[in-house]
């Protein structure tokens, strides 16, 4: 998996790219939690559930249907994502996990169409380097994660928003 931070960035990387009248920022923040909010299904090695359970790392937490009863949910009981964008743009937020997760190289994979196929799916391309869970993430795996994620991840979600903001910015004045 991504480390939480790049699953986070990509939302807030696209209210920046859309803009606020788009993307409100508590939006993107709520867009961002969601994003992250999948590898919380790692609690579930303190309890028993072994890695490939479809209740386990990477399983059902990781699926389209859960990120859109997830988005649903949200939308249902918080007023600023009570339209079909917001709705829109969430559902997208919590789905990125599971896709960047599939170009990891390591794990298990994803049970991405989780519950209508249980199997674990990675994409043919894998340039990610998986994240040590845990303490191990402070040791020089987790230093190399960083170091991909800074190439695959951070610098385009950087350019992508910054080209996108520059651009709305110059329409604005033309």
């Amino acid at each position: 998996m991504p480390t939480i931070f790049s699953h986070a960035l990509l939302p807030l990387a696209a209210g920046v790219a859309l803009g606020r009248r788009r993307i409100a920022p508590p939006l993107a923040l709520a867009g961002a939690f969601l994003a992250a909010a999948p590898d919380l299904d790692v609690i579930g090695f303190r309890f028993g559930l072994g890695y490939a359970s479809a209740w386990g790392h990477r399983g059902f937490s990781h699926s389209l249907a859960f990120a859109a009863a997830a988005a649903g949910l949200l939308a249902l009981s918080w007023r600023p994502a009570r339209s079909i964008g917001a709705f829109v743009f969430l559902f997208l937020c919590m789905a990125s996990h599971p896709l960047l997760d599939m170009l990891t190289d390591g794990g298990q994979g994803v049970a991405l169409f989780w519950p209508v196929d249980k199997t674990r799916l990675f994409s043919d391309w894998q340039p990610i380097r998986v994240s040590p869970i845990g303490a191990r993430f402070f040791t020089a795996r987790g230093l190399e994660t960083v170091r991909s994620e800074l190439m695959l991840i951070w610098l385009p979600a950087l350019i992508l928003s910054v080209a996108c903001y520059a651009w709305r910015h110059m329409r604005a004045r033309s």
